[in-house]
């Protein structure tokens, strides 16, 4: 009990030709469209021929960018979607976290639903009362159990149906992302729950961009690209090979967005500015190796260099950066005339380093500000959100910046390893 085989799955999805033009069935009939609306287009296949098994016990990750395939095998493993060919063969009754409020009727209370989704999932109406308590309690919402589940918020849905999809006592677990939207605090809780579950040598079937997690828990890890495996194997090294992948990927973005960007004539009218009499180019991020790299761990040490052209002497000038995150906001920022570097005299070519020993920064994507200027903000050369970078972290700290810090406790406060 608990093994799940799968064999060359394959699933395809119809698509039809102008589907947004099919309003009314009147509408298609005035404008001689209905035959052309529902003919079938070009098919999508969504799984390409996957295979792989998984042994009672072992609780396997599957990560991928998003449309890579993970959501539809997760829904033919819990027999939501059928595959177009290829067989699954699983033993032992399983219970799927999938979609979130998926199986709830939104009119009618949690605790009908407890009753609704526990009887689907093959209990009886006695056992599902037994558990009961249980469930609510775990689901912390022994205060709007009674109420519609309508009037939920999204991470008391998640909550409840991660109560009963444990509670149902599963041979095999599949869980797709939704802890994403879960309670802070109750992510640890279900954490917790399924490492009872491997204790207890269930087998756990988990889909994940928290890449973090799912080192932490797997025992194998499957990289799903383009409905096909990519990679399978031991977590840490699938899970490293994805983020490099993710990297030079992200890097290929921003360099053909800056090739565009010049072809089209509009080499950043809002992204650089100043007159250019001292310039800035070949703006570099350097690892501790002195090889360019664009996706750093939170606690690696970089250095960004960069070229600087002052086509007459100059005694007034300040050289700046600046971190910002994908929301916008300044994380860090700081120039020569803030750290008491007093400007004497620039002429000609030459090149700025910094050095930052740490980025400190938590997980996600970041733009790199370099500028020139005179002291009372005058511009020769800003570089505004020009550069891109990812800063990848297994710590899950919420936040702008990752502040070094060390948890001690006394003897009578102990936690598990």
């Amino acid at each position: 009990m608990g093994n799940v085989k799968v064999k060359n799955l394959h699933k395809y999805y119809k698509k039809f030709a102008n589907k947004h033009k099919f309003l009314t069935l009147k509408s298609a009939f005035l404008n001689n469209t209905l035959f052309a609306d529902l003919k079938t287009g070009e098919k999508f296949e969504a799984l390409k021929g996957i295979s792989f098994n998984v042994k009672k016990g072992t609780t396997l990750s599957v990560i991928g960018e998003n449309g890579s395939g993970k959501s539809t095998l997760l829904k033919i493993l819990a027999g939501i979607s059928k595959p177009t060919s290829g067989t699954v063969e699983t033993s032992g009754r399983i219970s799927a976290l999938i979609e979130l409020g998926a199986g709830f009727h939104p009119e009618i209370s949690g605790r009908e639903n407890i009753f609704i989704n526990g009887i689907i999932l093959g209990l009886s109406k006695k056992k599902i009362e037994e558990k009961l308590d249980d469930i609510i309690s775990f689901a912390e919402l022994e205060n709007f159990i009674d109420k519609p589940v309508k009037t939920y918020s999204s991470g008391m849905y998640m909550r409840l149906g991660f109560s009963i999809a444990i509670n149902v006592d599963p041979e095999i677990l599949l869980i797709d992302e939704v802890l994403a939207v879960g309670d802070a605090s109750f992510v640890p809780k279900c954490l917790d729950k399924i490492n009872e579950f491997k204790r207890k040598g269930k087998t756990i079937i988990f889909v994940s961009h928290d890449l973090a997690t799912v080192e932490r828990i797997s025992d194998k890890v499957i990289w799903l690209k383009n409905g096909k495996i990519e990679k399978e194997g031991f977590p840490k090294r699938i899970t490293d090979a994805y983020l490099e992948y993710i990297g030079k990927k992200d890097k290929e973005k921003a360099n053909l967005k800056h090739i565009e960007e010049q072809l089209e004539g509009a080499t950043n009218k809002e992204k650089r500015w100043g007159s250019r009499e001292i310039e800035i180019s070949n703006v570099k991020m350097i690892d501790r190796k002195g090889k360019e790299k664009y996706i750093y761990d939170s606690d690696e040490p970089l250095t960004i260099e960069f070229d600087v052209n002052a086509k007459s002497s100059e005694k007034d000038f300040v050289f700046g950066i600046g971190i910002v995150n994908y929301e916008g906001i300044n994380c860090y920022g700081s120039n020569t005339e803030i750290e008491n570097f007093k400007a004497k005299k620039i002429s000609g070519k030459g090149k700025v380093t910094i050095e930052i020993p740490a980025l400190n920064l938590i997980n996600g994507t970041y733009y790199l500000n370099i500028a020139v200027h005179k002291r009372e903000g005058y511009p020769f050369d800003y570089h505004h959100m020009l550069y891109t970078f990812r800063v990848v972290s297994k710590n899950r700290d919420i936040g702008i910046t990752r502040i070094n810090h060390k948890w001690n406790f006394t003897d009578t406060i102990q936690f598990k390893k």
